[in-house]
Order: structure tokens, then C-alpha cells, then sequence
């Protein structure tokens, strides 16, 4: 039988498209819930988009332009986004902790005209170039900038007030970008991922298949990443309704849950943790939440589950790719395996994924590769990075998008991850998995912060080196640290070198700058096991 691949329309792909559509069929329902309380319906929601949208034309946006959007999770960043759609502009969200020469980076690539971003982040743009900004609109407050910033328009609030919906629509089309994403990266400088409307209809379809109709997905990640902005396009999707919250405060979570009715949402690993060293309550269970997507997915998985009286899946995805591997219910006697992401869902457009070797063959069951991944559809994969064709031609190269991400698969076809490429680190012919490295490191009571890097071998392939940060009021040793270690690792994991630091240097979303401390190496002050007379061997089993 022939498979038929059904193209994507406007009216199933583009965001401003799906709203005028289910605005005519929902009307009064509600679509979403704000912090504040304030709620909008469907009709009011199209309404307040389409003002915006004339607001922003009279500014001068027009289709194709990049906006630069630095806003925090809200009402504003919400309207902005749908109303950018209908003019067929492109909506580039900034991360609120940007400044220095990441925002240059970014103010750089994207090529922008226009930005608008709150009081509070004015001052920011003042000590960096502004590139090809030439308009600002500040929202929040007033600030004077025309004598840091002469090269700059500023205009407040109100110029992106309507009180009329006349505005030049541009009909986006489903291979259009409705956005750009910029990714952080701890390498090199942040990519600007772009993202057709299609490519987030299809990525938001599967990555909240669990949604239905009476459904409310509460947005609690931040809207200037995709997993906030492409809630919009499954709750629109389906007739469902949302809510955003400012931000995640571990004490009051599951009172915002009551409070606005939500019944899925995303847990990332930390949220988790924050809220499972909460205190038992006897309200833990009283809360409308049904369904949770836990990425990674934790130990403690079914013990959340059954502590909040809700069902938790795992996914694994990201801001280039839909989720190509999924999870049923996560259930049974025990958590799966570490890493455990799911099979190779059944997607609609179909997707193949390959594990690969360093030269993209692929490699049995069990063994660890790369993952690759194609689509039968095109667009529904990012078509690339913004402004940057050498990024983009390395990680779509042989027709295949080429993840970063290390993956095993047994022979039932679940796929677990292992790490990211760049963060593996091969050593006497194995690979060591930086994160399993450092879970094991951060075990230990004195540890507050560790990274395990790569270290070139007088021997071959590499050394592994464990980089640490003692917690306040401890101190760390560093030959302590590894008799720590070696009843809790394989031989081959144990690291060789141990380096005790002060601070480490962070990106601007908190992780730590691993390309600087493989750029500093083994450093005097860092200890190393072969000098200290430290031998590792491999048990020979079956010996005695």
C-alpha cells in the first residue's frame, strides 16, 4: 500500500490561521487564564491579537521581519506572538538573564529592526552595540534612554496599543517561521533555531497528545522557550484552554494548579525535586492535575505520580525536532532504566531514526551512537540555524538532521538517553557519559557543583577530569572525593584528574562553560591519582 503524506495547511499549521478558525467554532469558552486572574475567551483573545497585529504594522512590521521580543511570561509576550503570526513577522523571544556579549550575539544574528522589552532590561541594551536595532518599544515603565542609546527610536507602551483591527495581513504560510529560538549552548555561541508554523503544529501535536478538549495546559516554563510558545498551537488545536504562570514557586505550585484549573503540564527534573523535598501535605492529592510530562524522567517517577495522584509520561525532543521517541504511562512495579525516553513513536508525518557511529553507520542494538533523525514531510524539522549556514550544513549533513544527543537502543526498541556528544568522553575504548560522571560526583556531601570533562591522554583517546565547587562552609579533597567514588563506578569512569575550584564560569542560563574548562586543562593546582600512586584495574571475573 502506497503511504499518502497529506501536505500542511494553513489552517492546521499557522497559529493565527487555527485562532481565527476555533475563535468561529468556541467563541465565549474560555482559551486561557493569566496569573492575575484575568481570563480571556477565544473571541477575546483573536480580538486583542488582531489590534496588536495593527499596532505592530503601524510601527512599520511587515511580513518576514524578525522581532525581537524581551518580555517575561505574561499577557504581552502571549498577544505578540499571535499577532506577529497574523502579520506573517517572525517573533524571536530573548532569554531574561541575556546581557553582556551573549545579547550581542543575539541582537547581532537575528538582524532586527524593531525590539520590545520591559523597563527593566533597557539598561542592558545601552552597553552592547545595537546592531541593526534602530526601535524600541518599552513596556513596563518609562526609560529614558536617548542619551545612552542615541541610535535607537524608544516609544512607549502605548505604541502598541489599537483600538482597531485594520492591518495588513500577511497570510504566513506553513513553511514560514513564526519564530526563531536561540538556543544556550555551553560551546560556542547560542543558535537561532528556525521554526516554521508547521514544524510547531506537528511538534505540539504529538508532545501534548495526551490533551483533550476539557483539558487545561498550564504554560509554567517560560515563554521565550518552545516548550511555552508551542502550547498555543495544541490547545488551539483542540478546543482546550491554558494558563500561564509568571514563574514556577515551588510553595505555591500546586496552589496555582487549583487556582487556575490545570490538569497537564511539563516537570522538568529540578521541579520535581524542588517539590518532592516539600513537606507531605494532605492537600498533595487534592489538586485537578492528571498528567504530567517529566523530562528527564527520575528515580522517583512513580513516586511522584502516586504522592500527586497524577500520570506521568517522559519524551524526548527538541527545539530543531518534535518528539520522535515517547512513553506509554510510566507504571509498573519500578521506574525503567536510567535514560529511558520511550520508542520511536508513531508519527504523522513519519519520522526514521537511526543510532550511528562516527561516520554515520549504524550501530547494533546496545551500543551507543549518535541519533539521527528524517522526516517524510519537509519543514517539519527546523530547516536550520538563523543566519548561520556552517551550523546548519554539520547538523543536517547525508539528509539526516544529526541530534548531538548519544542514544542506545535495546532489542525491544526502547531508546535510552546517554549524553550529548560533545559532553561523552571516550577513554580506552569506552564511552564515559559526562552526566553519569558528575550524578555520582555530586553524591558526595561535600559536593555542590562538578563537570567532568574530556583531557587529552599521553596514552590515547582521553583522560576523564572532574572539575568541583565545595558547598558553602565545606571543603572538598580531592583523593577523599575519588575512595568516594570508586565503589560507585565502573573502572573506566573513575577519574584521573580532580580539580577543586572556587567558582566555575556560568552561561547566561546557569550552566556551566565546559569549553573553558577543557580550555584550561589540568591545571597545576589540579590532582591527579597516577601521580598520587593510585592504580585502577578492571575485575577480571570468573578470577579468584
Amino acid at each position: 500500500m502506497t503511504h499518502v503524506t497529506t501536505n500542511p495547511t494553513r489552517e492546521t499549521s499557522v497559529i493565527s490561521a487555527m485562532l481565527d478558525a476555533e475563535a468561529a467554532r468556541h467563541g465565549d469558552r474560555t482559551l486561557i487564564v493569566f496569573d492575575s486572574g484575568d481570563t480571556w475567551s477565544y473571541s477575546e483573545t483573536r480580538r486583542r491579537a488582531r489590534r496588536k497585529a495593527a499596532a505592530l504594522g503601524r510601527l512599520g512590521v511587515k511580513k518576514g521581519d524578525a522581532v525581537l521580543v524581551w518580555l517575561p511570561s505574561g499577557p504581552t509576550i502571549f498577544t505578540l506572538h499571535l499577532a506577529l503570526s497574523y502579520l506573517g513577522a517572525i517573533f524571536v523571544p530573548l532569554n531574561l538573564a541575556l546581557k553582556g556579549s551573549v545579547l550581542q550575539h543575539v541582537v547581532s544574528n537575528s538582524g532586527a529592526n524593531l525590539v520590545i522589552c520591559h523597563a527593566d532590561l533597557v539598561d542592558r541594551l545601552a552597553a552592547i552595540d545595537t546592531c541593526k536595532l534602530d526601535s524600541m518599544v518599552v513596556v513596563g515603565g518609562p526609560r529614558d534612554l536617548s542619551e545612552k542609546t542615541p541610535a535607537l527610536r524608544e516609544l512607549p507602551e502605548l505604541a502598541l496599543a489599537s483600538d482597531d483591527e485594520d492591518f495588513v495581513d500577511g497570510l504566513a504560510q506553513p513553511w514560514e517561521p513564526h519564530g526563531i529560538f536561540y538556543t544556550s549552548g555551553t560551546t560556542g555561541p547560542s543558535k537561532g533555531v528556525i521554526c516554521p508554523h508547521v514544524h510547531t503544529a506537528v511538534m505540539s501535536r504529538h508532545a501534548l497528545r495526551f490533551l483533550v478538549e476539557s483539558d487545561r495546559f498550564m504554560i509554567n516554563m517560560p515563554y521565550f522557550h518552545l516548550a511555552g510558545a508551542l502550547v498555543p498551537f495544541a490547545v488551539i488545536e483542540r478546543g482546550a484552554s491554558m494558563s500561564m504562570i509568571t514563574r514556577f514557586r515551588t510553595q505555591t505550585f500546586w496552589d496555582d494548579v487549583r487556582r487556575t484549573e490545570s490538569t497537564v503540564c511539563y516537570i522538568l527534573d529540578s521541579i520535581r525535586t524542588f517539590l518532592m523535598k516539600q513537606p507531605p501535605d494532605a492537600r498533595d492529592r487534592d489538586n485537578p492535575m492528571r498528567v504530567v510530562v517529566q523530562q528527564p524522567l527520575s528515580h522517583d517517577s512513580l513516586e511522584f505520580a502516586d504522592r500527586f495522584g497524577l500520570t506521568v509520561y517522559t519524551q524526548w525532543d527538541m527545539t530543531e525536532l518534535l518528539p520522535v521517541i515517547m512513553s506509554e504511562a510510566i507504571g509498573g512495579p519500578r521506574p525503567p532504566a536510567k535514560g529511558y525516553c520511550g520508542k520511536a513513536g508513531e508519527l504523522s508525518p513519519r519520522s526514521e531514526l537511526r543510532i550511528v557511529d562516527d561516520h554515520d553507520c549504524e550501530v547494533p542494538d546496545g551500543q551507543i551512537g549518535e541519533l539521527i533523525v528524517r522526516c517524510e514531510q519537509p519543514w517539519v524539522i527546523s530547516p536550520g540555524y538563523w543566519g548561520n549556514p556552517e551550523a546548519t550544513a554539520r547538523s543536517w549533513r547525508s539528509g539526516w538532521f544529526h541530534t548531538g544527543d548519544l542514544f542506545r537502543k535495546d532489542s525491544e526498541g526502547n531508546f535510552y538517553y546517554v549524553d550529548r556528544t560533545k559532553d561523552s568522553i571516550r577513554r580506552r575504548g569506552e564511552n564515559v557519559s559526562s552526566s553519569e560522571v558528575e550524578a555520582d560526583v555530586l553524591g558526595h556531601p561535600d559536593v555542590h557543583l562538578a563537570a567532568a570533562i574530556a583531557v587529552p591522554s599521553e596514552h590515547s583517546e582521553d583522560e576523564v577530569m572532574v572539575v568541583v565547587k565545595a558547598k558553602p562552609d565545606r571543603s572538598v579533597d580531592p583523593a577523599e572525593l575519588f575512595e568516594f567514588l570508586v565503589p560507585r563506578m565502573p573502572h573506566y569512569m573513575l577519574p584521573r584528574f580532580i580539580r577543586v575550584v572556587e567558582e566555575f564560569a556560568m552561561t547566561e542560563t546557569i550552566k556551566i562553560r565546559k569549553n573553558v574548562l577543557r580550555d584550561e586543562g589540568v591545571t597545576p593546582d589540579t590532582w591527579d591519582r597516577e601521580r598520587a600512586g593510585i592504580v585502577v584495574k578492571a575485575q577480571r571475573i570468573g578470577e579468584r
